[in-house]
């Protein structure tokens, strides 16, 4: 809204005023009062009748039903749960049990390598550092694939282990559902 100054208040300072504005209070509308209509809702109730016994007994077979599959799969459920925390708990075991036999092949292979430095140090000849060499290669050459060997079974055996609960949760949810 403009603003012009036409009136001063009594420091000399202009006090704004507004166009348009004669003095005169706006006239006030008032608005109807609104009131709720007056009247009664209508009661809708259920009429009373009586379900036929097919619908019911139908409508009780198919609860039954339904509580018999609920109970089949939360056993279902607790069997698949069981076996998974068993093939985890063997899964485990086995890979702790590869781990520690990976470390003893580890040490018995550092302990020839340091060996085999301690003998080179306290050679007298360059001969003798040779022969020493390699009667070290060969003999680590059969020792790998001793431990290559053991390894692998080692690793065999632990996947068996740890399919086994699997495989035999899977046919036993085979044979039940045939």
């Amino acid at each position: 809204m403009a603003e012009t100054t036409s009136a001063t208040t009594s420091k000399g300072k202009p006090k704004p005023v507004a166009i348009g504005a004669t003095g005169s209070e706006l006239p006030k509308f008032e608005l109807p009062k609104f009131e709720m209509p007056k009247f009664e809702m209508p009661r809708f109730e259920m009429p009373k009748f009586e379900i036929p016994t097919a619908v019911r007994e139908f409508a009780e077979k198919g609860i039954a039903q339904a509580r018999e599959s609920y109970e089949k799969v939360k056993t279902a459920a607790e069997e698949a749960t069981d076996v998974i925390e068993d093939t985890y708990s063997t899964a485990t075991k086995g890979c702790a049990s590869y781990g520690l036999k990976l470390i003893e092949t580890t040490r018995a292979n550092s302990d020839a390598a340091f060996d085999l430095m301690s003998d080179m140090m306290n050679a007298k000849s360059y001969s003798e550092v040779v022969e020493l060499y390699s009667a070290y290669l060969r003999k680590q050459f059969d020792t790998l694939v001793t431990q290559a060997k053991d390894l692998s079974e080692h690793a065999q055996k632990v996947a068996t282990e740890t399919a086994e609960p699997i495989k035999g949760a899977f046919n036993s949810a085979l044979s039940k559902a045939a």
